[in-house]
């Protein structure tokens, strides 16, 4: 019997417990739930959704963006569906916000001062461009999860357990939502 995508979260969260970290890569068990279509864009939505919510902000700008994020997201419910030009305009917003980058060795790095606006700059591109692709939403979960500890390097620690914790709530009320409401047509789930 093949376990549930329920039981592969529940084991990072066990290992987190038991070594205290998991690495990064365990969060790949996310890439085959996302292929039925519409949960990688619920995804993306309840991760920009989190990013609004969490650490405060730093600068004024940075709290203008994340309220124009909340305010778009507070929006989707009344619509029942995505804005794609305001979505694309405030994405703009999010991308020009943050735009230096670094020379190394190996390419160019992006240098990022807010992660909750990289989050949520990379979750509508999910939802503009890329909806169907799981592996963005793999990444978007890592970069959501994430942590730096110097005893074990960026990986699943930490802080990290709560956020793995959130994604399986999240993922079991999706879920929930598919079975109650079959034939819904929104992104949110509903009918």
């Amino acid at each position: 019997m093949a376990l549930t995508i329920h039981r592969k979260l529940a084991s990072i969260l066990e290992e987190i417990d038991r070594e205290g970290f998991a690495e990064l890569v365990r969060l790949s068990v996310l890439k085959k739930w996302f292929e039925k279509p519409g949960r990688l864009t619920a995804f993306a939505l309840w991760i920009a959704e989190q990013a609004t919510t969490g650490e405060a902000p730093t600068s004024e700008p940075e709290a203008a963006l994340l309220a124009q994020v909340r305010a778009l997201l507070a929006d989707l419910p009344a619509r029942g569906d995505l804005n794609p030009r305001a979505m694309r305009e405030l994405q703009a917003r999010l991308e020009a916000f943050q735009p230096d980058y670094r020379s190394v060795n190996w390419g160019r790095v992006r240098l990022v001062n807010s992660k909750a606006l990289m989050l949520c700059e990379d979750a509508l591109g999910i939802c503009l461009r890329h909806p169907d692709d799981p592996r963005l939403g793999y990444k978007l979960a890592a970069d959501y999860c994430g942590h730096y500890d110097a005893r074990y390097g960026r990986n699943l620690n930490g802080p990290s357990r709560d956020r793995v914790e959130e994604i399986a709530v999240f993922v079991a009320r999706r879920e929930a939502d598919e079975i109650a409401f079959p034939h819904g047509t929104s992104v949110l789930g509903e009918p």
